[in-house]
């Protein structure tokens, strides 16, 4: 008996070919079960809120444009003033300071 395992043990299908065979197989397994985590995490990401919901629907979309209409209705888009932000190089409290004190 023990004779045969040392043969087993010294035949490369046995030493070479099963183990490559296992990590084959169980590597298609293992991957199954990780993709299977990424689309199930992509499922949770996917489902909205409700009222993110609200606005993607197409029946509710008039109703949420008329409530976006009434919010800008108001607004003074004629007065406003451009000021410029700081480059990486200024020191942007002095570059605020210096645009307060321009506008007064």
């Amino acid at each position: 008996m023990w004779n045969q395992v040392r043969k087993l043990q010294k035949n490369r299908t046995v030493k070479y070919g099963i183990p490559m065979l296992l990590l084959v197989v169980g590597g298609s397994f293992g991957l199954r079960e990780f993709t299977q985590i990424r689309y199930d995490a992509q499922k949770i990401k996917k489902k909205l809120d409700p009222a993110l919901e609200a606005r993607v629907n197409n029946k509710k979309q008039s109703a949420i444009l008329q409530e976006e209409y009434e919010k800008v209705k108001d607004l003074d888009l004629d007065g406003w003033k451009n000021i410029r932000g700081p480059r990486p190089w200024e020191d942007s409290k002095e570059q605020q300071q210096a645009q307060l004190n321009k506008g007064t």
